[in-house]
């Protein structure tokens, strides 16, 4: 007999209503590209771009020597991928030059690097080996260090920091088996064993995907504190000690990428932990968990960044070197095209990354959708870039970097990039998780003013206040989306200097776009109103119109400020070339996606999905057989003891 599941039974507006009080509410500080969503173009918020201190620099460029001669040095890329497993003697060697603290405060023993130099040292470690990166970005992006930063209280930063800064990995435990971006069905709990706000909890769940949790030594952990006499409940953070009794690690997970990648699942059970270890008050774990994500989520662009100008590296050495038809193939308009698309668009995510990077050190700005943004721009176009590199590579490309080397030819590990990149589309959100994410706060000044007219739960008078307020706003708001700067010729006239690309015209056309993008918006609530969340399709492409118009913003801005540091090295004119290759390259996907928004197969697409799951073309199947083994389709997790031997393996 079965016995019942402890998962909590959650509706579909309770889910909701969960992942909506977790949402950050308020903006306190500007935002450009919740602006841009809104159909302003305050480009005065990243122009000029921001540039780091000097003495920021200075500390960023010297670790950068000294990371990337431990990446050359003591990196062995390719065993990584033929062992699957970073070797202990690398990971010593990250905690002996301080790449553990990346992003620690020096007062707790890190290097204290800006989030700009953060990201370029993950952009350099994760082309000597992604798995590294996703070792060190999951440390310090999502790990213990970046939510205690946030939330900790002094006493725990004292008390941890300093371990994640020289000797403790750590990682981030949210997911479980049944439970991905819905963490309102939550099951792992943490329950008071005893009397007052200062007793212990007793853990117990299993969790999943639990990266760097195979060698981790300290862990973030998010369960549910149920609701008693002096206590809140709710969804709570807590640090774990990973060797704590009842602690187990039940299984190293294996990928078709990120082959080192320490992935496992977790199980607690019965386990202790005390109260001074709990990160914020009960009930703020969501809240915690978005809000590390807000500047956290900026690693993988970065990753990504990487992964591009390595792509273009071989490309170009590739594209000159192979000759078919009497000239090299990069010089062919159907190979050339794909180089050009590489080299335009790692310009690009560079832009996107260093601007978002430098808004977030500065800390003038709110950057919860230009992080999101650069998160999912950047997994979407870092996949398109290696999947044509081996398009580019042919034959080459698809083959092993161990069977090419085997046979005297250069080492190229193309089909790995493919691999190893691919899970950055599904990391810390999916894509389709990322595009209701920021759909939700590019909506955001139309449901404070309109929600409760298009919410069936509200009641007519509510209904009548919230018209009275969304008259106000909408008489103001709707006018300015007629005309903008973007139909005066000549406007945004300093980014076309004499001798270089014209990059106003790119500008005014985001500006027209932002506009047509807020009317569109407005349109579709318009029309579809409370059932607007249901319009995925739709909100998608939203999304993804507003990341092309800020990757844009942001290459013109970049462009800008090369050509202005030209006397330092900026090559101005060739980031003017590239920043216009990659603007006139993103505005034919910006009129494919305006067109898209209204002409689309939508409704015939969810209703050929409802046959299919109706089992009505079943017969469509036949004449195949099914290589998968048995089992369910989700393992089940119920707490209690382990039944597996622990695969735990710290490094020390």
């Amino acid at each position: 007999m079965t016995a019942p599941s402890t998962r909590p039974s959650v509706s579909e507006k309770e889910a909701r209503e969960v992942a909506e009080a977790a949402r950050e509410q308020d903006w306190r500080k500007p935002s450009f590209a919740k602006e841009l969503f809104l159909g302003r173009f305050r480009l005065d918020l990243i122009h000029p771009h921001p540039e780091p201190a000097p003495e920021d620099v200075e500390r960023g460029e010297a670790f950068l020597a000294k990371l990337r001669d431990f990446c050359e040095t003591r990196i062995d890329g390719a065993r990584i991928e033929r062992d699957a497993q970073i070797p202990d003697e690398t990971v010593r060697g990250l905690k002996e030059i301080g790449a553990l603290g990346m992003k620690i405060d020096r007062k707790y023993g890190g290097l204290g690097l800006t989030q700009v130099y953060y990201n370029k040292s993950l952009a350099l470690i994760g082309t000597a080996s992604p798995a590294v990166g996703a070792l060190l970005s999951a440390h310090q992006s999502i790990g213990v260090p970046q939510p205690l930063k946030i939330f900790g209280t002094e006493e725990q930063k004292e008390t941890f920091l300093p371990r994640c800064a020289r000797t403790d990995i750590s990682a981030f435990l949210l997911t479980e088996p049944d439970v991905g971006s819905d963490p309102a069905r939550l099951a792992t709990t943490a329950v008071p064993d005893g009397d007052g706000p200062d007793a212990d909890y007793l853990l117990d769940g299993v969790k999943l995907w639990t990266t760097n949790g195979v060698v981790a030594d300290l862990l973030v952990v998010m369960a549910r504190v149920p609701k008693s006499e002096g206590h809140k409940g709710g969804i709570t953070a807590f640090v774990v000690e990973a060797g704590a009794e009842g602690v187990t690690v039940e299984n190293r997970n294996r990928f078709m990428g990120l082959r080192g990648i320490e992935n496992g699942v977790t199980r607690f059970h019965r386990v202790r932990v005390p109260a001074a270890h709990r990160i914020g008050p009960e009930g703020a774990g969501l809240k915690i968990a978005l809000t590390t994500l807000n500047t956290g989520r900026l690693s993988l662009p970065a990753l990504c960044v990487g992964a591009g100008k390595w792509c273009l590296k071989i490309a170009r050495g590739w594209g000159g070197a192979r000759e078919q038809w009497g000239r090299p193939v990069a010089r062919h308009e159907a190979v050339g095209s794909k180089i050009s698309f590489i080299a335009g668009t790692t310009f690009a995510l560079e832009a996107v990354l260093d601007l978002s990077s430098q808004m977030a050190d500065e800390d003038r700005n709110d950057i919860r959708i230009e992080a999101a943004l650069a998160k999912l721009y950047g997994s979407e176009m870092a996949s398109l870039m290696a999947d044509e590199l081996v398009q580019i590579r042919g034959g080459r490309g698809y083959e092993t970097a161990d069977s090419l080397a085997a046979r005297g030819e250069k080492a190229v590990p193309a089909e790995q990039m493919v691999r190893d990149l691919r899970i950055n589309r599904i990391f810390e959100g999916s894509t389709e998780i990322m595009h209701l994410l920021i759909a939700r706060e590019a909506v955001d000044a139309h449901l404070k003013v309109a929600g409760d007219l298009i919410d069936p739960q509200k009641n007519l008078s509510e209904k009548a206040r919230a018209g009275a307020r969304a008259g106000g706003f909408y008489a103001r708001w709707l006018p300015k989306l007629v005309a903008g700067r973007g139909q005066v010729p000549r406007t945004y006239g300093e980014f076309h200097p004499p001798g270089h690309r014209d990059l106003s015209t790119h500008l005014r056309f985001v500006e027209r776009s932002a506009r047509r993008l807020a009317r569109s918006t407005f349109y579709g609530m318009s029309r579809w109103q409370g059932r607007m969340e249901t319009k995925q399709g739709f909100l998608g492409r939203v999304v993804d119109i507003g990341a092309e118009l800020f990757a844009m913003s942001a290459a013109c801005v970049r462009a800008e400020m090369l050509r202005t540091a030209a006397g330092r090295g900026g090559h101005g004119k060739e980031a003017y070339e590239l920043a216009d290759v990659f603007c006139r390259q993103a505005r034919i996907r910006v009129e494919e996606l305006f067109g898209r928004l209204w002409t689309n197969t939508d409704d015939l697409d969810g209703r050929v999905v409802r046959r299919v799951l109706d089992d009505a073309y079943t017969w469509l199947e036949d004449g195949i057989v099914d290589p998968s083994g048995d089992g369910p389709w989700i393992a089940a997790a119920e707490p209690g003891p382990a039944q597996t031997p622990n695969v735990h393996r710290p490094i020390r």
